[in-house]
């Protein structure tokens, strides 16, 4: 009689922990056993790092010491878990290699321009690795699919909403970098942040959860208003950072980088904001959790549900009003013949 392992893992999860096992374990030996032999074979080395393409996306998974490792493993496990469900293993894979790849290859090229600008060797030879950008854009990522969930630790003593998460790790690593040094780090964190931000903002396609539009409509990029660049930051300094932001936003548009966004976009994607929103954060680290998967779902499809029957019945309103107005006046009607094509112009003063 055969007995099978469940293991409640999603497959790209388990590759991905068993890469970062792989990976950090043969780094280390090759290191530190056998007479430098790696020199930049699995991690960055800005030197060298021409001659092993390959090393932007494994240095992500080469770890230095036993904490980082742990930390990584975490970071992938749990954050894997309930990402690649929501988002399924193509999209979830997708978002890694973007996360792990681009923010390798501009960090090397800000050490590349260091040791032009200083002829410091130590920026030439120095080690670029870990998984700081992909815990960032982890962070980033739950901040845009449930930023109200509150995270409690020491049984409740200290109580984070995970949309306050991006702005803590920032801080953390840009206060280390300047004070312990770890300015590898630093510059990981800042770009993982960057890279995650700007591809789940502008770019990556989604699931229409709003109601408003047909069966298996998608979605580009999120425009709702809660994931705006200065809504990471404490509401002191929103007003200065999203004036930047927006700024910087309409001048991409300009030189046609960006699509702007429409009005129908900004909508859409705040009521898509409120239903994942109302989804709320699975438990990952307990067995109850899952007991009450089945109903958590049951709960969050009525909401869904409820939300979409909601703005269909605004529409239809909206739509008789308006077809009552039009049959009392004719002239009207042909003024409002080119309202459609107004309603999808581009909202110019949108945020970024």
């Amino acid at each position: 009689m055969q007995m099978r392992i469940n293991i409640p893992i999603p497959p790209l999860t388990r590759v991905l922990l068993a890469l970062l096992l792989a990976i950090s374990i043969t780094h280390q030996i090759t290191r530190h056993f056998l007479g430098g032999l790696d020199q930049g074979f699995l991690a960055i080395v800005p030197q060298w790092s021409l001659f092993y393409p390959w090393v932007y996306l494994t240095a992500t998974f080469a770890e230095q010491n036993p904490l980082t490792l742990l930390i990584a493993g975490a970071t992938i496990l749990y954050g894997g878990k309930y990402l690649e469900r929501a988002w399924t293993s193509t999209e979830f894979g997708k978002f890694v290699l973007l996360v792990t790849v681009l923010p390798n290859v501009a960090t090397t090229l800000i050490y590349v321009f260091w040791y032009a600008i200083t002829h410091n060797e130590d920026r030439a030879l120095a080690y670029i690795q870990g998984s700081v950008a992909l815990q960032g854009a982890f962070l980033v990522a739950f901040k845009q699919l449930v930023p109200e969930h509150t995270v409690q630790i020491l049984q409740g003593v200290v109580k984070i909403r995970v949309k306050h998460f991006p702005a803590i790790f920032l801080a953390a690593n840009t206060v280390s970098g300047f004070v312990i040094g770890t300015d590898t780090a630093l510059v990981l964190a800042w770009a993982g942040f960057f890279t995650s931000w700007t591809y789940l903002r502008f770019f990556k396609k989604q699931s229409d959860l709003s109601g408003t539009g047909t069966g298996g409509a998608t979605i580009k990029g999120d425009a709702s208003e809660t994931f705006a660049f200065a809504y990471f930051w404490p509401d002191v300094v929103q007003p200065p950072i999203a004036a930047v932001a927006d700024g910087v936003y309409k001048a991409l548009v300009t030189v046609h980088v960006l699509t702007p966004f429409s009005a129908e976009d900004i909508e859409t994607s705040n009521v898509q904001a409120t239903a994942r929103g109302e989804g709320g954060l699975p438990s990952l680290l307990n067995s109850a959790g899952r007991r009450a998967g089945g109903s958590g779902k049951r709960e969050e499809a009525e909401r869904r549900r409820a939300l979409a029957l909601k703005a269909l019945d605004q529409r239809l309103h909206a739509a008789t009003a308006g077809r009552a107005s039009l049959a009392g006046n004719p002239q009207q009607a042909m003024s409002d013949q080119d309202a459609p094509a107004r309603s999808e112009a581009p909202a110019e003063d949108g945020q970024a």
